[in-house]
């Protein structure tokens, strides 16, 4: 039950940092509301790298942001936040993939190996948490900036690439919750079928009646 859980949670890591990783390079974070608009002749739509604009017959152009200290402080944390994600999460593959019963890696024992597992897991859960923090706070300010009514800048919703991002973290946080159970399965199943006998047993010898001497004698008359 415990290899099955291991293998699970691992494999659920495994594509949550892929997810995660596919989130930060999408360029749908916001996109342009169609809310209010007459004619609509371009979309505009930003990530945390670039904002691009995409006309009528389906072109885009796209125009990096050039300084970083120039960006609001939110784009700046939500960067970090999603590269040390990105980092949690690849070195939570390592550790949790050398923890897994299945892979024999050295001479470690079984609880060894399930104590690396659960390490594993629990920085899969820190970079799903971190992740979530980085998508929740980007999506807020895009909430933020939709209802006020003195914001005269454009309005965007929530694009494709917040979506992948919360997916990415429920997923990392499921896995790393998976090879946490595993750990705690394996140590409660290692300790079944183990019997310690007590110092102040022995063995129970049994022995005859002893013959006495008379009767010996008597035989032999």
């Amino acid at each position: 039950m415990s290899t099955g859980l291991e293998v699970a949670g691992f494999m659920l890591g495994a594509a949550s940092w892929l997810l995660t990783g596919a989130a930060l390079g999408n360029d749908y974070w916001k996109v342009s509301t169609y809310s209010g608009s007459v004619i609509v002749s371009n979309r505009q739509y930003e990530n945390l790298w670039h904002s691009c604009a995409e006309d009528s017959s389906g072109v885009s152009n796209c125009r990096d942001f050039e300084s970083m200290l120039a960006l609001p402080g939110y784009l700046q944390a939500c960067r970090a936040l999603m590269i040390i994600a990105l980092v949690l999460g690849l070195i939570s593959v390592f550790i949790s993939m050398m923890g897994l019963k299945c892979i024999k890696i050295g001479s470690a024992s079984d609880p060894t190996k399930s104590k690396i597992a659960s390490t594993g897991g629990v920085m899969f859960i820190l970079s799903g948490f971190t992740s979530i923090t980085a998508a929740s706070w980007y999506a807020s300010r895009v909430v933020q900036e939709f209802y006020n009514p003195l914001y005269g800048g454009i309005k965007f919703e929530l694009g494709v690439g917040l979506y992948m991002a919360w997916a990415g973290a429920s997923v990392a946080i499921l896995g790393g919750a998976l090879l946490c159970c595993s750990c705690r399965a394996g140590f409660k199943g290692s300790g079944k079928g183990k019997y310690y006998a007590k110092s102040g047993q022995g063995q129970n010898i049994y022995r005859g009646a002893p013959t006495s001497e008379t009767g010996t004698a008597k035989a032999f008359v």
